[in-house]
């Protein structure tokens, strides 16, 4: 990782109400792919809300690039590089897959992602494009999710449990999409249930425990040691495992 990171988060707190939920929370990345895993209730996926604006900081820093973005609104993040493919997908069930596109695609023309690029990548998205996001199936509705995010061409990716109750061959579609990304130099945070999906995606992980980061492996310390899951996942193998 270079000396300058892309995404530097430093001792972030949040939470709702008197209820701390991140607690002095820290880590940094580059143009990589990263995973965050950990047990349910660990504060995943608040993480991924506070980083996007959803939720607000009360204390610490988010940076991207050196560019503070704590305090700013969702749109003025999207605007400043973050981009959210969110758990559950959150579609409008009334709109055309197209009409999901074309509404971010003002200004995209000149740049790397535009809807025919999402087309090229999800060749299943411009065969279904007349469809409504509720005429989709699962694995089509997170292709849009994934999709929608790439038009505001950001030089990061958050992604909330990408590969929930999705069918094996639509997780290595979203695998060889993470690679491409991360290829093209774009970074990718993945919070994911699913441990072999998050391995796949991101041989970096690291593991939340109440709040904070508390421990980095490699994907294959945590797919190889029994000893790990059961300590950080609460599981005993990797066959299936879920947080």
């Amino acid at each position: 990782m270079s000396s300058a990171p892309l995404l530097d988060v430093r001792r972030l707190r949040a939470g709702y109400g008197a209820s701390v939920v991140l607690d002095d929370l820290s880590f940094s990345m580059g143009a990589e792919a990263v995973g965050i895993v950990g047990r349910n209730g660990m504060g995943k996926t608040t993480l991924c809300d506070t980083l996007v604006g959803f939720l607000p900081a009360s204390g610490g820093e988010i940076l991207l690039r050196g560019e503070r973005l704590t305090g700013r609104a969702p749109e003025k993040i999207a605007d400043g590089g973050i981009a959210y493919v969110p758990q559950g997908r959150r579609l409008f069930p009334s709109l055309t897959v197209n009409e999901h596109l074309t509404m971010l695609a003002r200004g995209t023309r000149a740049k790397r992602w535009t809807p025919e690029a999402v087309y090229e990548l999800f060749p299943r998205l411009a065969q279904r494009k007349k469809h409504g996001g509720a005429a989709l199936s699962g694995g089509e509705q997170q292709m849009l999710a994934v999709g929608r995010a790439l038009l505001l061409n950001a030089r990061l990716i958050v992604m909330d449990e990408p590969s929930e109750g999705l069918a094996p061959t639509i997780v290595d579609i979203l695998v060889d999409a993470v690679h491409r990304l991360v290829d093209e130099g774009v970074a990718v945070l993945v919070v994911e249930q699913n441990l072999r999906a998050a391995v796949r995606m991101a041989q970096r992980q690291l593991v939340m425990v109440s709040g904070r980061l508390e421990a980095e492996f490699t994907g294959d310390e945590l797919l190889t040691r029994p000893d790990l899951q059961r300590r950080y996942l609460g599981v005993g193998t990797a066959d299936g495992a879920r947080q």
